[in-house]
């Protein structure tokens, strides 16, 4: 392959991700996100990040935003030493 496609494998690894919801959720809903923190801004939302075992786990999360009503804004993949620079330098999923 050229280096651009990703293999199988490579989607079944841990990996950090930050997930932003309009709105606010309560820390009542920390149980149910498996350990992601959440921070809630200012400006209305809510950003959960934390370690996400698959694919499959990341899939589970968002459904659970759906469950819960919220508009999702976005989801990044972000690299363990990307983790506090500004989003223009992280990957969008």
């Amino acid at each position: 392959m050229n280096g651009i496609f990703k293999s199988l494998d490579d989607y079944q690894k841990p990996g950090l991700y930050e997930i932003r919801l309009k709105g606010h959720l309560d820390d009542k809903w920390t149980d149910w996100f498996d350990g992601l923190t959440f921070t809630r801004e200012i400006n209305g939302t809510t950003i959960l990040t934390g370690p996400v075992a698959d694919q499959a786990a990341l899939h589970g999360h968002l459904r659970k935003v759906r469950d819960l009503g919220l508009p999702l804004i976005s989801v990044f993949q972000v690299e363990p030493k990307q983790e506090n620079l500004p989003h223009g330098n992280q990957h969008q999923s």
